[in-house]
């Protein structure tokens, strides 16, 4: 008998659904063949291997990890019959593009359903997903994991991944404690993840393995969090689907994949950043909402920026550092640091760019829409170094650090510092809190046991 000829397929990715997909879909098809992975939006992240103890036994060396550029070359040296695409946060148009150079290549292009991937709990999940990077999911699950707390439920948050680093020591990642970010040397993209959550009392899983991942979890919960990153759809089957909309990105929930499919989907939207939304805005995502996706309870909430130091920002040239995902490819120009250092009355932000240091340097040619702004860049070492040289270089009064960690603690800030923290509050009816409330009442305690 003649082998059976196996179909090859490259999977896209950015180093998280990509992942995902191959372990919950193609690791142990014997008429596949997974001859490569693409990456892209994170710097530093191709010309690795995926482990072969993470591939599986039909991989014994691994599996490459290469620049998506080189995707048509990939196609044409190795045959490829498919490529499936798995990242996030790319506009409708974008994808097309892709699509189209893999057609014009001679192979399939393939989108993974949902279902397929999605890993199933055997403790009830509320997922938080959004239709754009930046649209404040991580103030929405400390919400729920304190509301959860408040409740007596034992809640635990599963993260999206961010594999950055060696990857097979990253397949199960469990972090309780500060001291544990910093043992494992997390990346300053990590960080902005896992701290507040774990400031709270959280305990936080995220890793590469999420079958592996669920189970750990779900050892130590009475409920899981799927706390979700850019616009991905869930990796665990949701009982409870919230979506988070950006007022000041409105229109952007039906233009961009995959979050117009999690608009879709949610059964709860939230319109989050109300206190500083666009005139209007809020009343668009309504309308959109009440046609597209009829069915979803909408609730409302604010973004309450604070800083703690308000009197260094008044009448202050001030540099502000920002999330780095949100203001990169989430296309936002500010975040809370800028709103905080606008609200103090900062003189001016001060301009980065021309202070820019190595890497960082590319990162605002990437990214020109950024011209008040740092992001906080730091998925190497070598970035945490541009990233403090570009600061130590900055004419300024004060910087204002607007991502939710304590970026003091990783590089050397010779200026004053000021840091500026946002919270997700209730802002409407029906609140958040009803919906948690009922949610525990009706799926949470049964679970447990309480026959409540």
């Amino acid at each position: 008998m003649e082998p059976m000829k196996r179909e090859k397929v490259v999977i896209m990715g950015a180093a998280g659904r990509d992942f995902h997909v191959f372990a919950t879909c193609f690791r142990d098809r014997a008429d596949v063949e997974v001859v490569a992975f693409t990456a892209t939006q994170i710097p530093g992240i191709d010309d690795r291997t995926f482990p072969p103890d993470l591939a599986g036994p039909l991989y014994t060396a691994g599996i490459p990890i290469l620049a998506e550029e080189r995707l048509p070359d990939i196609i044409a040296e190795h045959g490829v019959d498919s490529v499936i695409f798995a990242y996030s946060d790319v506009s409708h148009e974008e994808v097309m593009h892709h699509a189209s150079r893999v057609l014009a290549s001679d192979a399939d292009f393939a989108l993974i359903g949902p279902a397929r991937t999605m890993v199933r709990a055997n403790v009830p999940v509320v997922s938080v997903c959004a239709v754009r990077t930046g649209a404040g999911k991580s103030g929405i699950s400390r919400y729920l994991w304190e509301r959860l707390d408040a409740a007596g439920v034992r809640a635990v948050d599963i993260r999206h991944p961010m594999p950055y680093r060696d990857l097979s020591r990253m397949a199960v990642e469990r972090y309780e404690s500060i001291e544990d970010l910093d043992r494992l040397g997390v990346t300053i993209e990590e960080r902005e993840e896992y701290e507040h959550l774990i400031a709270a009392g959280a305990v936080v899983f995220a890793g590469v393995d999420y079958e592996a991942i669920t189970r750990a979890a779900e050892a130590e919960a009475d409920v899981i969090i799927w706390d979700g990153g850019n616009n991905d759809m869930p990796f665990l089957r949701p009982d409870l689907e919230i979506v988070v909309l950006d007022p000041h990105r409105a229109g952007h929930e039906r233009r961009y994949h995959p979050g117009e499919a999690n608009f879709l989907r949610a059964d709860v939207l939230v319109i989050n950043k109300v206190d500083t939304a666009p005139a209007g805005s809020v009343e668009t995502l309504r309308t959109a909402a009440a046609e597209h996706n009829p069915h979803a309870t909408i609730v409302e909430m604010a973004s309450e920026v604070t800083a703690d130091d308000p009197e260094a920002l008044t009448g202050a040239r001030v540099l502000v550092i920002e999330d780095g995902p949100t203001v990169t490819h989430g296309d936002m120009a500010f975040g809370a640091g800028a709103i905080a250092a606008r609200r103090h009355g900062a003189a001016e932000l001060v301009d980065p760019r021309p202070y820019a240091a190595g890497s960082l340097a590319d990162t605002f040619a990437s990214y020109p829409h950024l011209d008040s702004v740092l992001p906080a860049m730091g998925y190497s070492e070598q970035q945490l170094d541009d990233l403090a040289a570009t600061v130590a270089a900055v004419p300024c009064d004060a910087v204002v650090i607007g991502t939710p960690i304590d970026l003091a603690r990783l590089i050397d800030i010779p200026q004053r510092v000021v840091h500026a923290t946002y919270r997700a509050v209730d802002a409407g009816t029906p609140t958040l809190e009803d919906v948690i409330d009922r949610f525990v009442a009706n799926t949470v305690r049964p679970a447990a046991g309480t026959g409540s």
